[in-house]
């Protein structure tokens, strides 16, 4: 009977729901919601409260969604190994978390930045005016990109994982692993032969 990885699937599918829609909201939301404040030296304040309390949780989802996945990988490293297409899809998805994880440290450090130049006037979350510092306008113009880009990313993640689910079910599991069989044989003989030939080798100059 196959293992049941449900807490793993949960910490999984949950981890990586609060990682994209959060950062969703966040774009829509707190950056959106920060240029409806009449004093634009408040906004980036407003902005920034918002993303700090966010990002504790943010780090806890992020880090449930990669525990799961690696006791995912882990139950599944048979499939990974034999089926057809799931080591490329896995690939895949390790590239777009590498990548969402990447865009998510360096937005907040971008934050942090504009959290420390104090309250300058700007006309949103990543909206700058005239009269906002240079330093600021540039980080709110990174941020611009990022606040779309690790929705994208992770959204990328969903799409690998629901393909994941789907190359789970028995008929692909089947389909999937015959397909693979002329290459793992290959490789085996090839194994084969090379191990032969090594040992008639040794055997020659012995």
């Amino acid at each position: 009977m196959a293992q049941r990885n449900t807490l793993a699937h949960f910490l999984h599918d949950a981890g990586l729901a609060a990682w994209f829609g959060g950062t969703l909201m966040g774009a829509v939301g707190v950056n959106g919601a920060a240029a409806d404040v009449d004093d634009p030296r408040q906004r980036a304040r407003v902005a920034n409260a918002g993303w700090a309390r966010w990002t504790p949780v943010n780090a806890l989802a992020i880090g449930a969604h990669l525990y799961g996945g690696a006791q995912l990988l882990k139950a599944n490293r048979g499939r990974v190994a034999v089926q057809q297409g799931v080591l490329a899809n896995t690939n895949v998805k390790f590239a777009l978390t590498a990548a969402a994880l990447g865009a998510t440290v360096y937005s907040r450090v971008l934050g942090k930045r504009m959290q420390a130049a104090g309250d300058v006037p700007v006309a949103g979350g990543t909206d700058s005016l005239s009269t906002t510092p240079p330093e600021v306008a540039k980080a709110q113009r990174q941020l611009a990109a990022l606040q779309w880009a690790i929705p994208a990313l992770t959204g990328g993640i969903l799409v690998s994982s629901s393909l994941h689910e789907e190359q789970q079910r028995g008929s692909e599991v089947i389909k999937g692993t015959i397909k693979a069989l002329p290459n793992t044989i290959g490789t085996a003989i090839s194994g084969a032969a090379g191990a032969g030939y090594v040992k008639a080798r040794d055997a020659v100059h012995s």
